[in-house]
């Protein structure tokens, strides 16, 4: 999965940055590329699902009190 960017003349480069880093964050890559770094067990993602769909259940219930 490629992606491009084109860096416009005379744009600064911490604005270059900042529109690269959006990128990355909204394709995807970053999350993928920290899922790959280490490996996990099948039994533990299923774990971390589990304890993610509780904590957002109990965030849910509290927006409704």
């Amino acid at each position: 999965m490629g992606l491009r960017m084109r860096v416009h003349d005379k744009e600064p480069i911490g604005q270059a940055m900042r529109r690269f880093k959006k990128l990355i964050e909204r394709s995807g890559m970053q999350k993928e590329l920290r899922a790959h770094q280490h490996y996990e067990k099948p039994c533990e993602q299923r774990r971390r699902a589990a304890l993610r769909k509780q904590k957002a259940a109990r965030k849910g219930q509290e927006g409704l009190v």
